[in-house]
């Protein structure tokens, strides 16, 4: 059987990432091995996802690709430019620059620094530390189920809090709303539907499962494997998509939090591998420096498969039936239940476990993922990577 599976799902379904049975054959390009081939780079094997995702060119794919990457790596520097006056950051697909937002306080010698680091300015009224302030003061409400959830966005420099369509006129909502407006520089948006995790009942050969309970690997650590905290508590048994044991959820926090890590025992191992369904190549792993707000981010699970899109937003509190959850990123990327936990990668990149969103990858949605530094910092855990 696993030899069977082996050969249907191709080389890299290594414990999606992570792992294979040790009484199956090991991979041949397995990333930890001394004699493994160079695996192509990430950048190549997201080229055809972006030119069906976002209708992109070849080239222009490419570009953006190389873009996102330079942005990624001005965005701290520009933040530490504009000091005081940051009020936030965000990647411009259309002119492939990063923004930087700086209030009108700031010095003309602050906007000279951020505009050195590669970076174009835009003047705003508010700092994102305001923002910030707000969106953690609105945190503190109780928010009824007619709120999907609050977020800062620097580009429109205010918070976003996003109302389920149909809810606006609930005296319950209008209550949270005007108590939010009183927070601070708030604006309201009305959206499809209220969010929801992406965990499933049993379905056969997919990555693994807690007791009757179907969820995706996220991105592989030394010792286990991070996933989303819905999925599992501690303690809990984790099988494999042969349903030989794996190993134990060793921390997990849902709600407030939608994080967990899991052991890798039972001859399992790690590898620094995301998986492409056949749709792209493989992705390996190389680290997980944050991606800004509009690049490109593609999601790896193991119903929907391989789906890109772009970020939309950071540091939202999603308010999903069972609680709050805070610092989520959310994304214009589809998934469906079984999706739960699985990787959000930028690049080679890795970015957080998916936790949940609304629609579907029929007619689109929108879903959201646990930053992964947040979770490694957390347990203390360490990436593993290429």
């Amino acid at each position: 059987m696993r030899r069977s599976r082996l050969k249907h799902v191709g080389v890299a379904t290594l414990l999606l990432l992570g792992s294979w049975t040790a009484s199956g054959t090991p991979p041949a390009a397995a990333a930890d091995s001394p004699t493994a081939a160079k695996a192509p780079s990430a950048a190549t094997g997201l080229l055809k996802a972006m030119q069906q995702d976002f209708g992109l060119t070849r080239a222009q794919a490419e570009d953006r690709i190389a873009a996102e990457r330079r942005a990624t790596g001005i965005a701290p520097k520009a933040q530490r430019a504009a000091g005081d006056a940051f009020g936030g950051s965000w990647f411009d697909a259309g002119r492939e620059r990063l923004t930087v937002a700086v209030t009108s306080a700031a010095s003309p010698a602050t906007v000279r620094a951020v505009r050195a680091t590669g970076a174009q300015v835009r003047t705003v009224e508010h700092s994102a530390r305001k923002l910030d302030a707000a969106k953690t003061r609105i945190d503190r409400l109780d928010a009824p189920t007619g709120v999907s959830g609050w977020h800062v966005d620097p580009a429109a420099n205010t918070v976003v809090v996003d109302v389920v369509s149909g809810k606006r006129a609930d005296n319950d909502v209008q209550r949270f709303v005007n108590r939010a407006r009183e927070s601070g520089p708030v604006k309201v948006r009305t959206v499809a539907s209220a969010p929801r995790t992406f965990a499933a009942g049993t379905v056969g050969g997919d990555p693994y499962y807690t007791g009757n309970v179907r969820c995706s690997i996220g991105f592989s650590v030394h010792g286990g494997f991070i996933t989303a905290g819905h999925c599992g508590k501690a303690g809990a048994a984790v099988s494999g998509w042969d349903r030989s044991p794996i190993g134990t959820f060793q921390g997990s926090s849902f709600p407030d939090n939608d994080y967990a890590w899991v052991s890798v025992g039972n001859g399992w191992w790690t590898v620094p591998v995301v998986i492409g369904w056949g749709t792209v190549s493989d992705q390996l792993v190389r680290g997980s420096a944050e991606a800004p707000i509009g690049a490109s981010i593609c999601r790896s699970g193991s119903t929907s498969h391989w789906h890109c899109g772009a970020v939309l937003a950071k540091n939202e509190t999603v308010n999903y039936s069972e609680g709050a959850v805070h610092q989520m990123t959310k994304t214009s990327v589809c998934a469906e239940p079984g999706d739960s936990g699985g990787s959000f990668i930028s690049g080679d990149q890795a970015q957080g476990v998916t936790s949940g969103g609304w629609g579907n990858c029929s007619s689109g949605g929108e879903t959201w993922f646990q930053p992964v530094n947040e979770i490694l910092n957390r347990y203390g855990l360490t990436l593993h990577t290429s």
